[in-house]
């Protein structure tokens, strides 16, 4: 399992969202919605975290439009249409704030000769236009993966151990015959509670709350293509 922002695609997470953000904000004042951007800003993130604490009662889509349906002055399918252009079209602009490494690819492919099933556990807090357009920027091709999450689809989000397990329990797999790769202590490292062993990508590691680093593995990308090379 590969988380893909700071990891397959290499990034600065705060340099991607401070970037990105404001571009959303401009596209809804764009389409005519009286959105000031500071404020929107803040009720995105307050949306962001509706489905951080998400608890599996509906996706995370729901969970994120149902809180921003009070602020905006659209239903929410209408603020979402809205959203999802941005992210097909402008959204694309944010590739300046990333680092891709002709590594990711090679990595996921390396894994997928020696035998072994590639999943993109990405944070589903994205829709999955979204998340499709950053996999065409980190270099690697969808198809890779036996699964891409996304919020259209998952009803738990990381750090919450549960959206492991909901992976685990789709596809039949065995915790302990599992490996989960992130660059983020915080984010990533939960999926140990498990059973599933963890490699820690070094390369631009996050670990905003300064937990302690607790991991089976940890390394570059570098070292991380020498480490499956060898499984």
């Amino acid at each position: 399992m590969f988380d893909l922002d700071g990891t397959l695609l290499p990034m600065v997470q705060d340099e991607f969202v401070k970037y990105y953000m404001p571009l959303l904000a401009k596209t809804y004042m764009n389409a005519g919605v009286p959105v000031e951007p500071k404020s929107f800003i803040g009720a995105v993130w307050s949306g962001y975290e509706a489905m951080v604490k998400n608890d599996g009662s509906r996706t995370n889509r729901e969970a994120f439009w149902s809180y921003m349906e009070p602020i905006l002055p659209l239903s929410p399918e209408e603020s979402e249409q809205i959203a999802l252009d941005f992210y097909e079209n402008e959204f694309n602009r944010a590739v300046c704030t990333t680092k891709p490494t002709p590594l990711s690819d090679q990595i996921v492919k390396q894994a997928k000769e020696r035998g072994f099933e590639t999943y993109l556990a990405t944070n589903p807090v994205f829709p999955r236009c979204a998340t499709l357009n950053r996999i065409r920027w980190a270099g690697l091709d969808a198809e890779d993966f036996k699964v891409i999450t996304t919020y259209e689809t998952c009803t738990y989000c990381k750090p919450n151990p549960e959206y492991y397990r909901g992976i685990l329990e789709s596809f039949s797999l065995k915790p302990e015959e599992c490996l989960m790769v992130g660059n983020d202590v915080g984010e990533d490292l939960t999926a140990r509670s498990l059973g599933v062993q963890t490699y820690l990508v070094t390369d631009t590691m996050e670990n905003k709350k300064n937990l302690p680093v607790e991991t089976d593995y940890m390394g570059t990308l570098e070292e991380l293509k020498g480490f499956i090379g060898e499984l």
